[in-house]
């Protein structure tokens, strides 16, 4: 049986959606949409499928043309990402040398799989790809932080950081 993935769902506020609707019509102009998509995901850090409707209702692009553009290009996000977005490098230096393990202890201890949020919204777990510091392989990064040299083992204490904060 399939997992079913942990969704926060949207939370858009008039505020926000004031902003998107300034942010369109400013950019009226045929060609416009990959500023508009930046500026939206600005307002609400992802572009779930309500801002991509807005953004059709309002340009008259189709909802699957901005669903192919938005799913095409890496910088846009389909879900929210939580206060501390934790990404784990499994390019081929990382992989080799345990990331795989060090995801699956973070998916157990967060009980959230890649790509997911958790419910409080606080952490999100990414795989992405070679971030640069083969050296330190494996690294991950959480809110800036580069930590490298890991193994699953010192997962519980590096999260706990974060788990403690706020």
């Amino acid at each position: 049986m399939a997992k079913k993935k942990t969704m926060v769902p949207f939370k858009g506020t008039p505020e926000q959606e004031k902003k998107l609707l300034e942010v369109i019509h400013s950019h009226q102009e045929a060609g416009k949409l990959m500023p508009i998509l930046q500026e939206a995901q600005e307002i609400y850090g992802y572009l779930p499928v309500e801002v991509q409707a807005i953004i059709s209702r309002e340009t008259g692009i189709s909802m699957s043309e901005i669903y192919g553009v938005v799913t095409f290009y890496a910088q846009f996000n389909l879900n929210p990402k939580g206060k501390y977005n934790i990404a784990v490098c499994l390019g081929t230096a990382c992989y080799v040398k345990g990331a795989g393990d060090v995801i699956d202890k973070i998916k157990q201890i967060l009980k959230i799989d890649v790509d997911e949020i958790t419910p409080d919204g606080k952490f999100s777990l990414e795989a992405t790809r070679c971030i640069g510091a083969c050296g330190l392989a494996p690294v991950l990064t959480i809110a800036g932080e580069v930590y490298g040299r890991l193994t699953a083992d010192m997962m519980p204490d590096i999260l706990k950081k974060y788990m403690e904060m706020d």
